[in-house]
């Protein structure tokens, strides 16, 4: 389920989006990849923390929902550290791996995780959250609609809820990258928008909405206090971290069949592309960057 980037913000779109609901997914071998795509987005996210902290004011109880294996849950501990953080999801093995970082970033005592489908399981919360973030975990429900009015229930007066939903799709590659027609990279796109939007429609019960997310967050009883792009910046030459994370974002692609809109051309640069001995791949060119925005939501419960 994001990215997502924890897993639910993962799929860029697919970081951004490997349907959660889906029965077949192994967690435990999607993990690293899930880890992987929010480390190296966490200069993006320690922005969009910092802005945030700015908007709530020493919470006592922070929720992820959707945190997957936990990266950001762990960088939520370090923005509030007089807050106890729960990890709420529906994969427990990525759970598992939250638990193991908390440990190992020594907040175990803070540090709570629930295991379940979301919105559902929030209803196993000890008490009303004083800040709820869900960072691209609310596209994977079948009704949005619905479930940011479960989300809106689970906060204390005052409380706010944080929706990371939208913002650019990112960028690796150059316009003409040198192989095929220029432009594979927007055919991709609108290939995997495709894919996304079968995702949508395959969700049992899933029910068509207007993404207008402010509109969402008022309709949910909320009011509105703001919405801010955040920018990944990483030029070229990029780390060898940077690359595996294109390498796993592309091959996911082309394994979730969102190349299924590219010709026959486009599928063979895209195979040349994940050659890890081709020079022009993305392996090996000295051209390849990550540049992507993502926007977050606030809204606050006043009653």
């Amino acid at each position: 389920m994001a990215h997502d980037h924890g897993h639910q913000h993962q799929h860029e779109h697919d970081h951004q989006h490997h349907p959660h609901d889906h029965a077949d997914i192994d967690w435990a071998e999607l993990a690293p990849l899930l880890e992987g795509e929010a480390e190296l987005y966490t200069p993006l996210y320690q922005r969009a923390l910092a802005w945030l902290a700015g908007e709530v004011t020493d919470p006592g109880l922070v929720v992820d929902a959707g945190s997957g294996p936990g990266v950001l849950t762990c960088l939520l501990a370090d923005t509030f550290p007089g807050a106890r953080v729960v990890a709420a999801d529906g994969a427990a093995p990525l759970l598992e791996r939250a638990r193991a970082r908390a440990a190992r970033h020594g907040i175990a005592d803070r540090f709570d995780t629930l295991t379940g489908e979301l919105p559902d399981v929030l209803g196993s919360l000890d008490y009303p959250a004083d800040l709820l973030w869900a960072s691209r975990s609310l596209h994977h429900l079948a009704d949005q609609r619905a479930g940011l009015a479960a989300f809106a229930a689970c906060l204390a007066p005052g409380g706010t809820l944080a929706l990371l939903e939208g913002g650019l799709p990112v960028r690796f590659l150059p316009r003409d990258l040198g192989l095929g027609r220029p432009g594979l990279q927007a055919r991709l796109d609108a290939a995997h928008e495709d894919a996304f939007t079968r995702m949508r429609e395959s969700l049992p019960g899933s029910v068509a909405v207007t993404e207008d997310w402010p509109a969402l967050l008022t309709a949910a009883g909320l009011k509105h206090t703001g919405t801010r792009s955040f920018l990944l910046d990483l030029p070229a030459p990029v780390s060898d971290k940077a690359r595996a994370h294109v390498a796993a974002t592309l091959t996911r692609l082309r394994d979730l069949g969102a190349d299924a809109g590219l010709d026959a051309g486009d599928r063979a640069v895209l195979d040349r592309l994940l050659d890890p001995d081709d020079e022009a791949g993305v392996h090996r060119r000295p051209d390849l960057f990550v540049l992507a925005a993502h926007t977050v939501h606030t809204a606050v419960r006043t009653g």
